[in-house]
């Protein structure tokens, strides 16, 4: 691996982290373009393996301090997150077997469709107190179990951690404030990381010492990241709406690439 690859490869990592610490999710989303367009990895498999196992470390070290500060509720985790696992081991299958420029294509469509749905206003959920109880299971389990599974099949298939999909979900599902569905994301986003980096690190498609640039790179960027967006916490508003012209921009660029001359 030379210098250059090395380089490309911690800024990469570094840009994900600081996305991560300034926007609270998302930055798994960038990794892919990243690994193929920067990095250089020739094969989108392989981007995709690498990214999840990527992806899932940067995810637990900062599910640390969100744990730490009471912003995780567990057990709505716990059931979105097994039905994750479901969803993300048959969407990693079916995207090993689609053409790469085709599951490219996809992704590039999908990075578009999210960034459209960023900029959406988001409105504050009533339910702060919200929890998986034997009273309330009645009402949770079918909501957290089918939006599980769906967001779980996605990031398996694209190789993605889903933090941008599993937020929304968990606000959808139970109601509960922007703050904690961020913390309690990262418990899934983990698990469904893992669940797709075990199933392309099985095929051999994860390139490991890439993902050791990407981790360290991440874990500065996630550090400066998390800095800037408590000196920025008045314009969060603002830098979201920012990454989300970032994410359609990099969208239309991968879709474009991918389409058949």
């Amino acid at each position: 691996m030379d210098a250059a690859t090395i380089g490309a490869a911690l800024g990469a990592g570094a840009l994900i982290g600081l996305v991560l610490g300034l926007v609270g999710g998302g930055g798994s989303i960038l990794a892919v373009p990243l690994l193929v367009y920067l990095v250089g990895v020739g094969s989108t498999h392989a981007a995709i393996g690498t990214a999840a196992v990527a992806v899932s470390a940067n995810a637990l070290a900062s599910l640390i301090g969100h744990a730490r500060g009471g912003r995780v509720k567990w057990r709505c985790a716990g059931v979105f997150a097994i039905a994750g696992i479901a969803g993300a081991a048959l969407g990693a299958e079916l995207g090993k077997s689609v053409d790469g420029q085709r599951l490219l294509l996809l992704f590039g469509l999908l990075m578009i469709a999210v960034g459209l749905s960023m900029l959406r206003p988001r409105r504050t959920a009533p339910a702060p107190d919200v929890r998986l109880t034997r009273e309330s299971a009645g009402v949770l389990l079918p909501r957290l179990v089918p939006i599980g599974l769906t967001v779980g099949f996605a990031a398996g298939f694209f190789g993605i951690g889903g933090g941008f999909l599993i937020v929304p979900g968990l606000v959808l599902a139970t109601r509960m404030p922007l703050n904690f569905a961020i913390g309690t994301s990262l418990v899934v986003v983990s698990a469904l990381g893992a669940t797709t980096a075990l199933s392309y690190a099985l095929s051999g498609l994860v390139n490991w010492p890439l993902t050791a640039l990407l981790i360290a790179g991440g874990v500065a960027g996630t550090m400066a990241g998390i800095a800037l967006g408590r000196r920025l916490g008045a314009r969060k508003g603002l830098l979201e709406r920012g990454f989300a012209g970032i994410v359609i921009a990099v969208g239309s660029y991968v879709s474009l690439s991918s389409l058949p001359y």
